[in-house]
């Protein structure tokens, strides 16, 4: 895999794509980036708020407005850089025919400035989790390890959705979605002591990798406890192969790129 080279050998171009993300995202804006503390805070507040009201017993959970900032602000970095990644490609279209590069720089670029976002809320997080009672503790320190897990799992999904994108541009749309079934099928606004024990549903929505990464945020954040070390071991080798794939496929399906637009 070249790809560490590639990383290295092109590494300029990489940070001036990861500061052009950042920036471009909100450029114009009056705000700028302080929409990235705003668009979570104003989601978690809205489900605080309206959520307890429809299910009645999900919004019981100790400390909920923290446990939904531990939730929320985590899922927030998996759908950005989801939802940008796969069309990273199609968008930069333009400097593909023009200038050889690796393309993998492109939804690279795209995870790692999300990545840089994810910490900025995190800010968010320790203010609630001060400001609620719950405290900080020294679990705080497998946060970049849980991160990481998190961003290797997300670039080989993004590897995989832009380069397929590229070919077949329903995959945009798919996405979103998939996403908003997701956000259902992971425990943000609910815990899993709700749901029925034994059921095949159960089952799979504990399976789910993000589940698992959600959790160990809440361990780390709002638990004061240490993660399920097989559980992180689980999404860790899951995120590797999927990594694995997704730069395979990606690399065999880049030679087209530009043929295409």
């Amino acid at each position: 895999m070249n790809v560490f080279s590639d990383i290295y050998k092109y590494r300029e171009l990489l940070k001036t794509n990861i500061k052009k993300d950042i920036r471009g995202k909100y450029k114009g804006s009056f705000l700028g980036i302080l929409w990235s503390f705003l668009t979570p805070l104003l989601q978690v507040l809205v489900y605080w708020i309206v959520f307890p009201y429809l299910l009645g017993r999900a919004g019981t959970e100790d400390n909920y407005l923290c446990y939904l900032v531990t939730g929320i602000i985590p899922w927030t970095f998996f759908t950005s850089a989801v939802t940008l990644g796969t069309i990273c490609i199609k968008n930069n279209k333009g400097i593909i025919k023009k200038v050889y590069f690796p393309r993998s720089i492109l939804p690279i670029s795209v995870c790692l400035s999300t990545l840089v976002n994810f910490f900025i809320s995190c800010t968010i997080v320790l203010i609630f989790c001060i400001g609620t009672g719950a405290g900080i503790s020294y679990h705080l320190i497998l946060l970049p390890i849980i991160a990481f897990t998190q961003l290797i799992l997300t670039l080989g999904i993004v590897f995989i959705l832009s380069a397929i994108n590229v070919y077949v541009q329903d995959i945009e749309f798919a996405v979103q979605f998939i996403i908003n079934m997701g956000f259902y099928a992971t425990p943000i606004l609910y815990s899993m002591s709700l749901l029925p024990e034994g059921n095949i549903l159960t089952t799979l929505i504990s399976l789910n990798p993000i589940t698992v990464l959600v959790n160990a945020y809440r361990d780390i954040f709002l638990y004061h406890a240490w993660p399920d070390p097989m559980g992180l071991l689980y999404v860790l080798v899951l995120s590797f192969v999927v990594l694995i794939i997704g730069y395979l496929i990606f690399g065999k399906l880049e030679k087209g790129f530009a043929e295409q637009f």
